[in-house]
């Protein structure tokens, strides 16, 4: 899969903490932004670029968590 050079900071991101997802009752909610945010914290990031590499996160997220569900649902 080719991923597009403005996409590999949250792709490469998402790739380091996948396994850090905080679950409810019915599977993953979420990720854990305490670990997203030190994991962003140590790349040295400006602030523009943090809040666009959060931003990118929550889409990475959103995604995911809509891939997880629907395979639940199969």
């Amino acid at each position: 899969m080719e991923v597009w050079e403005e996409n590999e900071p949250a792709i490469t991101l998402f790739g380091s903490i996948s396994t850090q997802w905080r679950l409810g009752a019915g599977g993953p909610v979420g990720l854990d932004y305490g670990v997203m945010f030190y994991r962003m914290d140590r790349m040295g990031l400006s602030p523009d670029e943090h809040e666009q590499l959060f931003q990118d996160m929550r889409i990475v997220e959103g995604e995911a968590l809509s891939e997880m569900n629907n395979r639940d649902d199969k």
